[in-house]
């Protein structure tokens, strides 16, 4: 008879987490931030050509700080699925299948995405456009 008490397939809790891990799980879950946060978007899109007050009131919804936040989280989204994205593509053409090479653009993903968001608020900020 089988024993039952052990998992009938690998899970999470038995493997052991590694950068390559976390970034396969982190694109999808950015796919799907994305979806969410291009609806808020296209909210933005429609208030603005639905006049002033409409506008306002996505303005107020958005420069709240939880609206700032919720942006923040959609541009890292954003930034992330692109690196990670091109990282896919070499890896498509058959580049990068070392296991250091792979540790490495992992990494570069994660370490790329913040730095462009980084980069992206940093100017949005600079240029006064969440007043």
């Amino acid at each position: 008879m089988a024993d039952t008490r052990r998992p009938l397939s690998p899970h999470l809790q038995v493997y052991k987490w590694q950068v390559q891990m976390l970034t396969s799980i982190l694109h999808r879950a950015t796919g799907i931030a994305l979806a969410v946060g291009t609806a808020v978007i296209v909210w933005g899109v429609i208030a603005l050509a639905a006049g002033a007050d409409a506008y306002a009131q996505f303005a107020a919804c958005a420069g709240s700080p939880l609206g700032l936040i919720a942006l923040f989280g959609w541009t890292w989204a954003f930034n992330y699925h692109l690196c990670n994205g091109i990282r896919h593509l070499v890896q498509d053409a058959g580049l990068g299948y070392e296991i250091p090479q792979f540790v490495r653009a992992s990494w570069l993903s994660i370490i790329g995405s913040v730095v462009l968001t980084l980069l992206v608020w940093g100017y949005v900020l600079s240029v006064g456009g969440v007043a």
